[in-house]
C-alpha cells in the first residue's frame, strides 16, 4: 500500500513540473479541504462579489476551470470543488447520485456562507448543476450548463444507443481490473474521440489528469458516477415533476459534439434558456477553445 501511494504521489509530483498546458490558479486562489454531507471536497476560493460556483465532469478535475476562474475573480467570488471521489477530494465507497452530490455542493456553499450563486457546470457537472439547482429553489441565479444531457430527461434514451457513450454501462470489479494501471489508456479514449482535434489535447495535458486519475479509487469511483445514471434518471424525472427552472440557463454545446442540441435537451427542464455553440470544439470545450468558452460564459454572467 505504502508503495502504491508514492507512487500516486510521485506520478502526481511528476505532472506538476509537465504540465505548462494546464492553465495554474494563482496564489490569490486559497486551497481548502471542506467537510460536507458526509465526505471532504477539496475547493479552490478566490476573488470578491457575488458567488459562482463551477462544476467539472468526468475527465476534468477543478484544474479545468482556471482560465475562467482567473476572469471571473474580478467582479466574483469563485468556488471551484473537486466532485466527489474525484481530483483531490475524498474517495468514499458510496454517494454518487447527483442528487446525493448536489448535497455535497450545497454543504460546501453552506460552509463558505454563500445563501445565492451563479452556476457554470461541464459534462457530469451538468447532472450536480440540475440537481443542485432543482432541489435548492431560490440557491442558483443562473445556469451555465455545457455539453452533456441529463439522465432520464429529453432524448435521454437515445444517448444511450450511442456508441460513443458505450462507457455509461462500463463498470464492475473486473472493469476496474482492466484499466487498473492502463488509466492513460482509458481516457485517451475519450479525448481522442470526443474531440474535433485530438491534438489540441495535448500530451502535458494528458498527463496531468492521468496522475490524477490513477489515483488510489480514483477510477472506481468515477465507475461509480457512470454507475448511478439510472437513479439519476429517477431523481430528476422527480425533480421535473415539480416544475421547470425559471432562473436565466445558457446551454452551451460544442460544434462538434452536442451544439445546438443543448438548448433544445435544457429546454425540456428550464423556461429561460439561451443557446450558444462553442466553435472548433468538441467536447473538451476548456482544452479546446477555452477563449471562446471563457467569452460566453464571462459574457451571459456579466
Amino acid at each position: 500500500m505504502i508503495r502504491i501511494v508514492a507512487i500516486a504521489l510521485a506520478a502526481i509530483a511528476f505532472c506538476a513540473t509537465a504540465t505548462a498546458a494546464v492553465t495554474p490558479y494563482p496564489s490569490s486562489f486559497k486551497s481548502q479541504t471542506i467537510a460536507t454531507n458526509g465526505t471532504k471536497l477539496f475547493v479552490r476560493v478566490g476573488g470578491k462579489g457575488p458567488a459562482v460556483v463551477l462544476l467539472h465532469g468526468f475527465g476534468d478535475t477543478s484544474d479545468m476551470w482556471a482560465p475562467i476562474a482567473i476572469k471571473l475573480a474580478a467582479s466574483h467570488t469563485v468556488i471551484v470543488p473537486d466532485l466527489r471521489g474525484m481530483g483531490l477530494s475524498a474517495h468514499p465507497d458510496t454517494g454518487y447520485t447527483k442528487k446525493n452530490q448536489a448535497a455535497d455542493i450545497a454543504g460546501v456553499m453552506d460552509a463558505l456562507h454563500v445563501t445565492t450563486a451563479e452556476l457554470v457546470t461541464h459534462d457530469i457537472g451538468n447532472m450536480v448543476g440540475y440537481a443542485l439547482a432543482a432541489g435548492y429553489p431560490g440557491r442558483i441565479s443562473k445556469w451555465v450548463v455545457i455539453d452533456a444531457p441529463l439522465p432520464g430527461i429529453g432524448t435521454w434514451a437515445a444517448q444511450l444507443s450511442n456508441p460513443k457513450t458505450w462507457h455509461f454501462n462500463f463498470y464492475g470489479p473486473d472493469e476496474e481490473r482492466l484499466v487498473a494501471g492502463r488509466e492513460r489508456i482509458y481516457l485517451d479514449r475519450f479525448w481522442n474521440e470526443l474531440s474535433d482535434n485530438p491534438q489540441k489535447i495535448d500530451e502535458a495535458t494528458r498527463v496531468h489528469y492521468a496522475a490524477l486519475y490513477a489515483r488510489p479509487h480514483a477510477i472506481h469511483d468515477a465507475f461509480e458516477q457512470f454507475k448511478a445514471f439510472p437513479q439519476d434518471g429517477i431523481d430528476n424525472q422527480a425533480l421535473l415533476a415539480k416544475g421547470k427552472l425559471t432562473i436565466p440557463v445558457l446551454a452551451l454545446g460544442g460544434e462538434k459534439s452536442y451544439g445546438t442540441h443543448m438548448k433544445t435537451e435544457l429546454e425540456f427542464v428550464a423556461s429561460n434558456v439561451q443557446g450558444a455553440l462553442v466553435p472548433n470544439s468538441g467536447h473538451w470545450i476548456m482544452e479546446e477553445n477555452p477563449a471562446a468558452t471563457t467569452k460566453l460564459v464571462l459574457d451571459f454572467l456579466q
